[in-house]
């Protein structure tokens, strides 16, 4: 990627129901969006704000009006396996097939650089373990994803997720049945992503990890209505605003967290 080009730029990107045959209502009005190179960028807001719609329309998952660039190119003129090795995903409750093994579902991540119907390399293959290491899942890589629990099947899809390599991840909702130590976890694989170069760009629930991101976006109603350091007096009154004034952001040691009024 050439230093200075944005490795994702979101212009005027809007989104109404009847582009997915439900209306004509907007559930994202126009909005830029570009996550910041080399850092973690989480996106908030209440319950139907847009937050796992942008990520998606962003990830090329839903249609879109306006421009969509990665890394300075248009998104519709990268071919799709070269796309796949720039952008790695992990969505909500993904459909996966429940009979593959954990180390299957996980290899899965490195298609795109492999040629077609061309077995796993033996870089394919240190990539999976390194990303099912850093999940803590590799000692069930022969169990079937359908015979994991909640958790563990998460940790498996994000290691999906960290074995394609790319210089940006999108998780949508990553923390879904994740205990608090392996969200810590989690929290730690992201920050050794942004030390290695990579965009990471997360939809959040969880405001106590979210403010530990190195940029917020604080979204509701379809729009993005703030972004900025979790540590910003401007940040929290956005949070506060969006959340009902039911919030209060206070500073523990070296970090804020939020908690319910």
């Amino acid at each position: 990627m050439s230093p200075g080009i944005p490795v994702l730029q979101a212009a005027h990107l809007s989104l109404r129901l009847h582009q997915l045959k439900l209306g004509g209502t907007p559930i994202l009005h126009p909005l830029d969006f570009a996550p910041t190179p080399a850092a973690w960028t989480a996106i908030v807001g209440p319950n139907g704000a847009g937050k796992s719609t942008l990520l998606r329309a962003l990830c090329g998952l839903l249609p879109f009006e306006g421009s969509l660039q990665l890394q300075g190119r248009d998104w519709a003129d990268w071919p799709a396996r070269e796309r796949a090795r720039q952008v790695a995903w992990l969505g909500q409750n993904e459909s996966v097939a429940e009979e593959l093994s954990a180390y299957e579902v996980v290899m899965l991540g490195r298609l795109p650089h492999q040629a077609w119907l061309a077995p796993p390399s033996a870089q394919d293959r240190t990539a999976v373990e390194q990303a099912m290491s850093q999940t803590q899942s590799w000692e069930w890589r022969e169990r079937a994803l359908g015979r994991l629990s909640g958790g563990e099947r998460q940790r498996v899809l994000l290691a999906r997720a960290l074995a394609v390599q790319a210089p940006l991840l999108l998780m949508d909702e990553p923390l879904a049945h994740l205990d608090p130590p392996h969200q810590s976890d989690w929290v730690q694989i992201v920050r050794e992503r942004v030390a290695a170069g990579a965009a990471v760009v997360s939809v959040l629930h969880e405001l106590n990890i979210a403010l530990q991101a190195q940029q917020l976006v604080v979204m509701d109603g379809g729009r993005i209505l703030h972004r900025g350091a979790p540590h910003e007096a401007a940040t929290h009154a956005a949070l506060q605003a969006v959340f009902q004034q039911r919030l209060q952001i206070l500073q523990v040691g070296t970090r804020w967290i939020a908690l319910n009024t």
